[in-house]
């Protein structure tokens, strides 16, 4: 019966149709109390039926990583009528991440034993945060980079002090068949310099290894942009032109990427508090330099927040502006963040090789560029300590690059 039945009538299944049926609806109405949309349930319970059938649990039991992700291939290969809407791009993450929510829910999900450089990733990580004040998406992105290399390396070794730039190199080439970009694997050399530097400094490893590791060569300059073109902006931005509460959200939070060039996280931090109305400003705190740094407030941003805050913001305790859809209504996540803008840029067929709310950061300076701003004022602009890191967003535009003059930032769209 369930192999024939259609996946969205799923949860109405009598028990002895459907396994697990009871731990299923616990589960689904704990996420009713905890307020998650209608459309969020039906698609976990929808779900919940799947993983059931694919990993063949006719009662819960203790499931590890490994047996999960298997499932979620098992899932992403499957080509039977039981797909159907649920077929999409990124099923086969949803399909492990729904797992582990409910096995987790149950107490059934089987945690791995520690890592055995664990200790070691925790003291970089609280190095990184006290001692450099990295922000906290590049102490992710350097520790999770580094995690990848030592769960790799502890296969081999279970000590640092064996490591060696042999180790690296191999390592890397491995990455290298599996398909990785040069830009992905100089990120992974990026961090494991950094990685290595600490371990250097600590003794847990001979001395020499960052000095030694190489990234692959990059191009200094790109033909194609990393950020959409001025007029896909404005379609995008027009998209969003709904008058529920996620439209109006949208709205507001992809005129303050795109005009104002911020990151998802700064747009994320914004407080109630930020906003000077009467003055016309509004207060960003920003992600990697630190500090405040004060616009002022567009007109069509402006517009759009206010028509968010009465209309579309939930009435709550947070005093983020931008806060979930569900009860609590917490701040906005990262998640959440990235549909906004990289689910509505494939919906709209925008060609660009990483789509997410950065790739508007790249379109504000290079519209900042392209209107004759020098690249001190777009790095003042941006947030940015120097001028090189303009380089990251524009440097593909040297027509550009040989035109920046002076230019007012104000009434920029």
């Amino acid at each position: 019966m369930i192999e024939t039945i259609s996946p969205w009538r799923s949860v109405r299944l009598r028990h002895e149709a459907a396994p697990l049926l009871k731990e299923r609806e616990q589960y689904l109405a704990h996420l009713m109390q905890r307020g998650f949309e209608r459309a969020v349930i039906r698609t976990t319970a929808a779900y919940l039926v799947h993983i059931v059938r694919v990993m063949s649990m006719t009662s819960l039991r203790s499931v590890g990583q490994q047996e999960i992700d298997t499932a979620g291939e098992l899932w992403a290969a499957y080509e039977g009528p039981l797909r159907r809407k649920l077929r999409l791009k990124g099923s086969p993450i949803t399909f492990v991440r729904i797992a582990q929510r409910w096995l987790r829910f149950h107490g059934q999900l089987a945690v791995p034993a520690p890592h055995p450089f664990q200790q070691l990733i925790t003291e970089f990580i609280d190095a990184m945060r006290s001692t450099r004040g990295l922000a906290p998406a590049t102490v992710l992105g350097y520790s999770s980079r580094a995690i990848g290399f030592l769960k790799w390396f502890g296969k081999r070794h279970d000590s640092l002090g064996f490591v060696s730039l042999h180790h690296i190199d191999e390592f890397m080439a491995s990455k290298r068949e599996e398909g990785w970009s040069p830009r992905s694997l100089a990120a992974q050399c990026q961090a494991l310099r950094s990685f290595f530097g600490y371990a250097e400094i600590r003794g847990w490893c001979v001395p020499g290894i960052p000095l030694g590791i190489r990234s692959p060569r990059i191009p200094k300059y790109e033909d194609r942009s990393k950020g959409p073109t001025w007029a896909e902006v404005r379609t995008l931005i027009e998209s969003a032109s709904g008058a529920s509460p996620n439209e109006l959200r949208a709205k507001a939070i992809l005129l303050l990427l795109a005009i104002y060039g911020l990151r998802s996280s700064e747009v994320a931090g914004l407080r109630l508090n930020d906003f000077d109305w009467r003055g016309e400003t509004f207060s960003v705190r920003r992600a990697k330099r630190g500090g405040i740094q004060q616009y002022p407030i567009q007109f069509e941003v402006g517009e759009a927040i206010i028509q968010y805050l009465q209309k579309g913001r939930p009435h709550c305790s947070s005093r983020q502006v931008f806060v979930s859809t569900y009860r609590p209504h917490g701040p906005i996540g990262p998640g959440p963040m990235w549909q906004i803008v990289g689910k509505r840029m494939r919906q709209l067929d925008i060609d660009l090789e990483h789509v997410g709310p950065h790739s508007l950061r790249h379109a504000c300076a290079t519209r900042l560029l392209r209107k004759g701003a020098s690249l001190q004022e777009i790095a003042d602009f941006l947030g940015h300590r120097n001028i090189k890191s303009i380089g990251i967003y524009a440097r593909y535009d040297t027509r550009s690059l040989r035109k920046v003059a002076a230019f007012s930032l104000a009434g920029v769209r």
